[in-house]
């Protein structure tokens, strides 16, 4: 057993309203074994199993409390995580505890959920070195979120968000979102941005942006055994200020069979290092793209008012409900909207279809869009005030969480820590 790591059974101070919860890291390749005497611990400790965030993990669930882990751990090698239930009494929860210790590898961490709010116990228990003791009920998140602690720096603020843009069918502006909702974030939020351009062959973001990079994601697929921090930044360049690039080659001399193991590795990369990384996914359906979109933080599905559309929209909606019970649903884009000539679905009828009321709808606007693709700006430098700019910016402070005003608060203080550090260097 371990020391602990987090406190929950002690009261903590209130803390202000965040609109949107912290990131919360995936939990690591480990091994877990549950030893529940509730069936309503079981059933928390089986949809916590199957949360995006478990995906790593394998996790076996037995019958019975600490003295079943005892007889079952005696005889093998303790996993990372042992979760055991106790509907004991201190003494008892104790003495029990004493006996697991000896048959527990070193390293091995232990939650004990119970059914007592007993503080007493609990100080009792983290001396003995159990990393957590959970009351009961147990939220499946608050399960994670416990398991994701014990593995992960205590500052879940710092690990950043992934927002995965896919289009609902080839053609319906994806990727012309993906890009300018990066941008939004980066300038009206003021948080640091990287797009994720994971179409290799046929990516834009570096067209949209009027970029010619040398390096971007082709090289850091090619390299998984190099993938950190530092040679990522290598490879990604700066579009505006908090906006980075890591570019597809959109070249043809080779052919991109994207392992799922080397695209978690490098969005682990990138979300280590940056508050808020944008995928830009190509409209394929491979194992690795779906599970790119099942993992990521937030998901936009950009769609087109027709039928083709309307049924592919749905088919991602009913295949990521039951993949995140978790996490909300995902953020719908109706785009392209009254083209001329064009009958199109109405935006009530398409919401009814689907189940999801559209977060942003965009009119169709051949010269704005043209213009911006073609000179490789995005919507805001070609209208700074025109309606479908407002509407990425509004969609950024939504899907961040955040308000006009907090974003202003954050450019103010920005502007008030660069007024002093210049203050600073006049002073010297």
């Amino acid at each position: 057993m371990t020391t602990p790591v987090l406190r929950s059974a002690i009261p903590q101070p209130s803390q202000p309203a965040d609109p949107l919860p912290p990131a919360m890291p995936p939990v690591p390749r480990i091994a877990v074994s549950a030893f529940c005497e509730t069936a309503e611990t079981t059933e928390s400790i089986v949809a916590a199993a199957r949360d995006r965030h478990m995906l790593r993990a394998q996790v076996a669930i037995h019958h019975g409390g600490i003295a079943a882990a005892e007889a079952t751990l005696g005889s093998a090698h303790s996993p990372n995580v042992i979760i055991v239930e106790t509907q004991a009494g201190r003494a008892e929860t104790l003495q029990a505890l004493d006996g697991l210790a000896h048959v527990c590898d070193p390293g091995t961490k232990v939650i004990v959920v119970g059914h007592v709010n007993d503080i007493q116990l609990y100080r009792e228990l983290i001396t003995r070195g159990v990393s957590e003791y959970l009351i009961t009920p147990v939220a499946p998140l608050d399960l994670i979120r416990t398991i994701t602690d014990i593995y992960n720096r205590p500052d879940s603020q710092s690990f950043g968000r992934i927002v995965a843009v896919v289009g609902a069918k080839g053609g319906a502006g994806a990727s012309t979102i993906a890009h300018n909702l990066a941008a939004s974030v980066a300038r009206e939020l003021g948080l640091a941005a990287v797009i994720a351009d994971l179409d290799v062959a046929f990516g834009t973001a570096s067209l949209n942006l009027n970029l010619d990079p040398p390096q971007g994601v082709a090289d850091a697929l090619a390299a998984p055994d190099r993938l950190d921090n530092n040679f990522v930044d290598r490879l990604m360049v700066k579009c505006a200020d908090n906006l980075n690039l890591l570019a597809a080659p959109a070249v043809l001399d080779r052919t991109w069979d994207l392992d799922q193991a080397v695209i978690d590795k490098l969005l682990g990369t990138l979300r280590s290092a940056h508050p808020v990384v944008v995928l830009d996914l190509p409209h394929l359906w491979t194992s690795w793209a779906r599970h790119a979109l099942v993992d990521a933080d937030m998901i936009v599905i950009v769609a087109a008012p027709d039928l083709a559309s309307l049924r592919n929209t749905k088919n991602m909606v009913d295949m990521l409900r039951p993949a995140r019970p978790s996490d909300r649903q995902p953020y719908l884009v109706l785009n392209q909207l009254g083209l001329p000539k064009r009958p199109e679905i109405s935006v009530q009828d398409f919401a009814k279809a689907v189940g999801l009321t559209p977060t942003a709808t965009i009119a169709f606007d051949a010269q704005l869009f043209g213009n911006a693709a073609n000179n490789g700006q995005m919507l805001h430098h070609v209208q700074p005030n025109g309606r479908a700019a407002q509407t990425l910016n509004e969609l950024a402070t939504t899907i961040m969480g955040r308000t006009k005003k907090s974003a202003d608060e954050t450019k103010f203080l920005q502007a008030l820590l660069a007024k002093l550090a210049a203050l600073k260097r006049g002073g010297h």
